[in-house]
């Protein structure tokens, strides 16, 4: 099997074919494998589920806006949408401490000291856009699936979702030419990430996403 190719169908057939000698291994492993198919059908069951759900909410809207963005699906634009709930208690700047996406910091007078992240609040959240962020270090190209999922939202929307994706990228590239180790540039994306949510979820549609007031 080549690399990047586990558990499609293609890597089932192939374990399914491996030859063990031993009977008592080859029960274990097929039970073990058996296992595994039983809990992706369960998994996929869910997801279909979860994704008509979404299609009828009152986080319907919001998901369709998030969707503007790369990595948020609707399955982790629904996560998103229950978990933080009321955007509107939060600005673009401290939706990031809410998901623990914020350094910790160790002051001592004048000195201040800044850690890794707190990954305090809410973990889940936290999860789903650290996920989504991996999407944005790929080159940036619109394809079926962002133009589908760009043609659910409103126009007002996929403005500011397209900008998003292309200065993410661009970040993401700016990071990787300064040598910055992947998994620390990938959660400062996921922290700007996460503004970006928020930005499309608190959108006033009728005023194009215009700050009411």
């Amino acid at each position: 099997m080549k690399v990047g190719q586990a558990w499609t169908g293609a890597h089932h057939a192939w374990l399914a074919r491996q030859y063990l000698e031993s009977p008592a291994t080859r029960m274990a492993f097929d039970a073990e494998h058996e296992t595994v198919l039983a809990t992706a059908d369960r998994r996929d069951r869910l997801d279909q589920v979860i994704t008509q759900m979404a299609a009828e909410s009152q986080f319907t809207e919001v998901v369709h806006r998030l969707g503007c963005l790369r990595g948020i699906s609707t399955l982790t634009g629904c996560g998103l949408a229950v978990e933080i709930g009321d955007w509107h208690r939060f600005t673009s700047n401290t939706i990031g401490a809410f998901v623990g996406l914020v350094p910790c910091e160790h002051s001592s007078g004048a000195s201040r000291v800044r850690g890794p992240i707190t990954e305090t609040g809410n973990t889940h959240a936290w999860r789903l856009l650290v996920d989504a962020a991996w999407h944005h270090r790929r080159a940036y190209c619109i394809g079926k699936i962002m133009r589908d999922r760009w043609d659910l939202a409103p126009a007002a929307a996929r403005a500011p979702g397209d900008a998003s994706n292309r200065r993410l990228h661009h970040r993401w590239v700016r990071m990787l030419e300064r040598k910055k180790r992947s998994t620390i540039a990938n959660v400062a994306i996921a922290r700007e990430l996460a503004g970006w949510c928020w930005s499309l979820a608190v959108m006033d549609e009728q005023m194009g996403g215009a700050a009411t007031g």
